[in-house]
């Protein structure tokens, strides 16, 4: 069966990134699944129209382990990956056709600043926590530095 290479480029996740572990031929699995949303705008000026496309993608071991730790709702993401007919008759006796994508490569287009405050706000921090306070001065040759002096 032949795969379809496909690009989603300058996207954000719509939702956080679901993990499970499934049964795979050597023990669990991890399996992360991700709704990844970008948007292509056509036309210019008053006519100008945006339209969004949403792809949920599938990520399997230590790829899905990563994305699960370091992404979350609203992650700016580069997707590279295929596509694939994933056709089946259901047990009622229908035919069910449906499209799978699995990720190749992922991008995390982010900044750490930026994931860190992304996901403080999502466990409902005010802000990400404070880098620790620089080191008090060590003296130089037996002295302490000499302290600033304030004008009064």
């Amino acid at each position: 069966m032949a795969n379809v290479r496909v690009e989603q480029r300058n996207a954000h996740l719509a939702g956080p990134v679901r993990l499970e572990y499934v049964n795979g031929r050597e023990g669990q699995v991890a399996k992360a699944t991700i709704t990844v949303i970008s948007n292509s705008r056509r036309g210019s000026g008053d006519e100008r129209e945006e339209e969004a496309t949403s792809l949920l993608w599938t990520l399997w071991g230590r790829q899905a382990e990563n994305a699960a730790e370091y992404l979350g709702k609203g992650s700016h993401v580069n997707v590279i990956g295929r596509l694939r007919n994933n056709n089946f008759r259901n047990a009622e006796g229908f035919d069910v056709y449906m499209l799978a994508f699995t990720v190749e490569e992922i991008d995390y287009l982010d900044s750490r600043a930026e994931s860190e405050a992304r996901r403080a706000r999502s466990e409902g921090r005010a802000e990400p926590p404070a880098p620790a306070p620089a080191p008090a001065a060590k003296p130089v040759n037996g002295r302490r530095p000499a302290r600033p002096q304030s004008q009064a």
